[in-house]
């Protein structure tokens, strides 16, 4: 795509978590439903609170959205700028009504990148949204869209180039491109423990805010372009919870 709607496009990603921390504390009925699910990765070897422990944060129908990071990209006179900010809250109602409103002010016809999002991001936002009684934003409302209608982004579907047969992490995309990434003190395997145990919800945000970070300067070198320098990188301060 060109660049020109560059300032068009929002960057995005979440952080997930289980419901709740540990399978032994989900209702009877909601432990029937888990275990039928994934009732084929259930086995002597592993047993459903260690299924749980995997993929409870990842299936929508289980976990829930802690932090949604979105990044803008401006180009100003000293340069092009990356700002990014971070809706992150106990409540998640509170969340994705935050993000929602973000949405139908800003970017009812923008566009939405993420890496991978394609297949978690966004059905994932959108499955919870309706759970909690949430009208769709129309910038994720794609039922009945025409496949060129729907302006989301995927950088692991854009370095795909049709190929379907592997993943691509976003922290590969970063060491081929030359994208600098600070070492972090946790990786996406450490943030349920972090939220239920720490309950450090500010570095949860800060660890999201560094993957939207990354994934525009890949963004931009997929297209040619040089990456944004340091000092013109600002991360707005997470805002208390209400």
């Amino acid at each position: 795509m060109s660049l020109s709607n560059l300032e068009n496009i929002l960057f995005l990603d979440i952080e997930t978590v289980p419901q709740t921390y540990y399978f032994e504390d989900l209702s009877p009925k909601v432990k029937t439903l888990f275990e039928t699910k994934n009732r084929l990765k259930i086995n002597e070897e592993k047993t459903a609170g260690h299924v749980y422990q995997d993929l409870g944060g990842i299936q929508s129908e289980f976990g829930k959205i802690v932090c949604i990071s979105v990044g803008m990209v401006k180009n100003n006179v000293t340069g092009r700028t990356i700002r990014v900010k971070s809706f992150a809250h106990d409540d998640e109602f509170t969340l994705l009504t935050q993000f929602k409103r973000l949405l139908d002010d800003h970017y009812k016809a923008g566009i939405l990148c993420g890496h991978n999002a394609k297949e978690f991001d966004f059905p994932y936002l959108c499955r919870r949204m309706l759970i909690h009684g949430i009208a769709l934003p129309l910038a994720l409302d794609i039922a009945g869209k025409k496949p060129w209608d729907i302006k989301h982004l995927d950088t692991m579907e854009l370095w795909k180039f049709g190929d379907y047969k592997a993943f691509t992490s976003l922290a590969l995309l970063c060491h081929v491109f030359g994208v600098p990434t600070p070492k972090d003190d946790i990786t996406g395997a450490d943030v349920a423990r972090v939220y239920y145990e720490d309950k450090d919800l500010a570095r949860i945000a800060v660890y999201c805010e560094k993957d939207v970070i990354a994934l525009i300067q890949v963004f931009l070198k997929m297209h040619l372009e040089p990456l944004v320098e340091e000092g013109n990188i600002t991360q707005v301060p997470l805002a208390p919870q209400a």
